[in-house]
């Protein structure tokens, strides 16, 4: 018995419902401005409260419109039924090869947060918890999931990446297709009972799958009592990982002071000439303060756990928690992915905007999905995958 199943009733975009997700996105007046250009975008669904006609209102406040417009999109023709179907995927742009995936349903009961505890799909990542319960919410007011987890299936992944490209290639013109802000297209077909559906989900479900994207989802899925969560399954072969980097908008000390306890923590520090971009290697990360780039190797403890040492856990114990004070859920830092370039981040401190850039290595795809499944846990928002499965093309209707 496979772990990943046909989706019992989905809706499948017709066209122009496609979306970033809900947590790609530094500033919320980018949402806004997406909405307002597309107001069929799935974020008017997702992040309803960042909508043009509902500034103003609380997430919570907002969910009776996020359920008018679902209700809306599904009338207007935005959306079509379908009954027991994977949908087949391909992320495509020129000069990289393609991706591919599948959406289907996944066992709840399957996610395992720690070595003891078992079952298929691998979640390591701390969390938000307030971005939890806005996903509990939402689903409870919707009946119906807009947005997938995005699950790297570790065990069989060579032969699903083969079967997903031979499948594509064979399903002629596609149910609908998209392009995101990257210009990639974004390409979708509906597989329907039968042998190569049966197949398909087999493979897929036929090793460990890694949360790579999705770990507030995937909670909000256990959270809310779900038997199963939306997902799009796809394989090592068909993602990168890119840097995931933080902007803290006010410091609680001064630039100099700053310097001066990471020094006095053991902290190696020069400055930079130039522009300020992201490390090429790990082990030293690059700080934007006002007039003034520097590279940082934080100290490493050799007592310590090899996931202690990593530049995210090292910045987030040794920068935040300790030199400035700053819980990683605090509100004065931001954290931003990997489609916003270095210039982006270092613009915002020479603009006023925020006070400190710190940016990070990437974490290789490798390393992840190996301390995935040593069962260890990454420090929270630390991989930033690319090509991101898109939200609002294949919608999940809940059972009632």
């Amino acid at each position: 018995m496979t772990v990943v199943h046909p989706i019992a009733r989905a809706w499948i975009t017709t066209g122009g419902t496609g979306a970033q997700n809900y947590d790609e996105f530094a500033d919320d007046a980018e949402i806004t401005a997406i909405i307002e250009t597309n107001p069929h975008s799935a974020l008017g669904i997702e992040m309803p409260h960042r909508a043009p006609e509902s500034l103003g209102k609380s997430f919570l406040d907002a969910l009776p419109d996020a359920v008018a417009r679902l209700t809306e999109a599904k009338a207007d023709g935005s959306y079509t039924p379908a009954e027991q179907v994977i949908v087949l995927y391909r992320i495509s742009a020129p000069g990289e090869e393609p991706a591919y995936g599948l959406f289907a349903m996944v066992d709840t009961d399957q996610i395992s947060t720690s070595a003891d505890e078992p079952g298929l799909v691998i979640r390591n990542e701390d969390v938000f918890i307030a971005k939890v319960r806005e996903r509990v919410a939402l689903a409870e007011a919707l009946g119906h999931l807009l947005s997938p987890v995005l699950l790297l299936q570790t065990g069989r992944g060579e032969e699903l990446h083969a079967a997903l490209a031979a499948a594509t290639e064979a399903a002629g013109a596609p149910a609908a297709t998209d392009t995101d802000q990257a210009g990639r297209t974004h390409a979708i077909w509906l597989l329907g009972p039968g042998p190569e559906q049966d197949e398909l989900t087999a493979l897929a479900g036929g090793g460990e799958l890694v949360v790579a994207d999705g770990n507030h989802r995937s909670l909000a899925a256990q959270t809310g009592g779900l038997p199963r969560f939306l997902a799009v399954v796809t394989t090592p072969a068909s993602v990168a990982i890119q840097p995931y980097n933080r902007l803290v908008s006010e410091l609680t000390a001064t630039p100099d002071e700053l310097l001066d306890r990471l020094r006095a923590a053991g902290a190696e520090i020069t400055g930079i000439d130039g522009p300020v971009q992201v490390p090429a290697t790990g082990g030293t990360v690059h700080l934007r303060l006002p007039g003034q780039g520097y590279a940082v190797r934080l100290p490493h403890d050799p007592g310590a756990a090899r996931l202690e040492n990593l530049d995210h856990a090292l910045v987030e114990r040794l920068l935040l928690r300790e030199a400035l004070g700053l819980d990683p859920g605090d509100k004065r830092i931001t954290y931003v992915g990997g489609d916003y370039p270095a210039s982006w981040l270092t613009g915002e401190v020479d603009a006023g905007r925020a006070e400190l850039a710190i940016l990070i290595a990437p974490v290789t795809v490798d390393d992840f999905v190996a301390v995935n499944l040593a069962r260890e846990k990454m420090p929270r928002k630390s991989t930033w995958f690319t090509p991101k499965a898109r939200g609002g093309l294949v919608v999940a209707e809940l059972s009632r």
